[in-house]
């Protein structure tokens, strides 16, 4: 149902069979393989729990609402924080792997 109605949800899924796929390719250590699977759920949950939160709110009170608006802003942070923290994992397992293989 995420994946069919939210399009941010295709992005994340899309990068994470990028990764997966990467990790394959690699041939990542078992802790990175941890890394890379935790980060991937941190960023699906978030999308999960914002997409809750604003269909929630929808349902609550489907005129403006300054609190509303702040509390989807809020969710939609969460989500680009646990994205932009995947980034990060991803380059710390991938960036050496990468540099080791053109070299």
């Amino acid at each position: 149902m995420l994946l069919r109605n939210e399009h941010n949800s295709r992005i994340h899924f899309f990068a994470a069979i990028i990764a997966i796929a990467m990790g394959f390719f690699l041939k990542i250590n078992l802790f990175e393989w941890s890394v890379l699977v935790i980060v991937i759920g941190m960023v699906f949950i978030s999308e999960l729990f914002n997409t809750s939160l604003e269909t929630l709110s929808d349902i609550i009170d489907n005129e403006w609402n300054e609190k509303i608006k702040n509390a989807k802003d809020y969710a939609a942070a969460a989500v680009l924080v646990a994205a932009i923290i995947s980034l990060v994992a991803g380059g710390i397992v991938f960036i050496p792997k990468l540099l080791n293989l053109f070299k």
